[in-house]
């Protein structure tokens, strides 16, 4: 386990290696040591999702900028990446390349994070358009699948669009045997601001849809919110799934709880979280992410 000093001389030497050594990404991609298999042997999957600023979504709790301090975000991760029962990382290219730098995935799993172009609060949010990885880069990067967002917006023309670019980018992850994770919403405009419908009904019609895309689902994997009723929507496929985190919960231990109930489908196979793990309210990294895998 690195120390927190050594930690911190690696993370701010990243600027000068990037500037003067740019091979060094493609270098540390190369020779970085993947996992045999993606389940490993415990037949479920811990990942932690650093997606969210290339969103423009830097919010935790009542700070607006709480992920805007990159040495900090990558801080936290590696801790979270320590901790044992965690598989893996989900992030766009920069903080994966950061990552890749930094030595710490090493065996991981990593999922690349692919369209980041609705970005949150903007006009334009549903028209959620490829601007991170692609199929091919997933693949030439050594990474081990790559995640799209799926709003359905029946009033808005653009949901279509995106519709076509994920079943394009399905059909290429799977091209390459790679996984692809789809996170699927029925989202509407409200008062300008796009809002997710969490309704059993709206999050079984958004499974459906999301389970259809592409060319075949071989390799497709469904990533979702916990809702009520949560037995009634994961029986709209048989598509593996892995439950999202979501906001960070004042409540934790009523989140955890949440993520335990929904952990007995037979289709869930693990957790993908983010804010929840990396910015806890009380600050704990390592204790929240203890938390988490012993829910699995």
């Amino acid at each position: 386990m690195t120390s927190a000093g050594a930690r911190a001389e690696r993370i701010a030497g990243l600027a000068e290696v990037r500037a003067e050594r740019p091979g060094a990404v493609a270098e540390a991609a190369r020779g970085r040591v993947r996992r045999a298999s993606l389940l490993g042997g415990s037949g479920r999957l811990m990942l932690v999702a650093a997606d969210h600023p290339a969103r423009g979504a830097l919010a935790v709790g009542g700070d607006p900028l709480a992920m805007a301090d990159r040495g900090e975000l990558l801080h936290r991760l590696c801790m979270a990446l320590e901790r044992p029962g965690v598989d893996g990382v989900l992030g766009t290219p920069d903080v994966i390349e950061d990552l890749l730098l930094l030595g710490v995935l090493e065996g991981k799993v990593v999922i690349g994070s692919m369209n980041r172009g609705g970005l949150a609060g903007s006009a334009f949010e549903i028209d959620d358009r490829f601007t991170a990885y692609g199929a091919d880069a997933i693949a030439a990067s050594g990474l081990d699948g790559g995640k799209m967002l799926v709003r359905v917006d029946d009033d808005d023309p653009a949901t279509v669009r995106t519709l076509e670019a994920c079943a394009r980018a399905v059909s290429e992850l799977a091209g390459h045997g790679l996984m692809a994770m789809v996170e699927p919403f029925i989202s509407r405009r409200v008062e300008g601001r796009v809002r997710n419908d969490l309704s059993p009904e709206a999050m079984t019609r958004a499974v459906a849809i999301a389970s259809g895309l592409g060319t075949t689902s071989a390799y497709t994997w469904l990533k979702v919110p916990v809702v009520a009723d949560m037995e009634r929507v994961m029986a709209a496929s048989t598509l593996p799934a892995l439950l999202l985190g979501g906001e960070v919960a004042a409540d934790q231990g009523a989140a955890r709880e949440g993520w335990r109930r929904a952990l007995r489908s037979p289709t869930v196979r693990g957790l993908v979280v983010g804010r929840s793990l990396l910015y806890p309210p009380d600050g704990d990294v390592a204790g929240a992410v203890d938390a988490a895998v012993e829910l699995l």
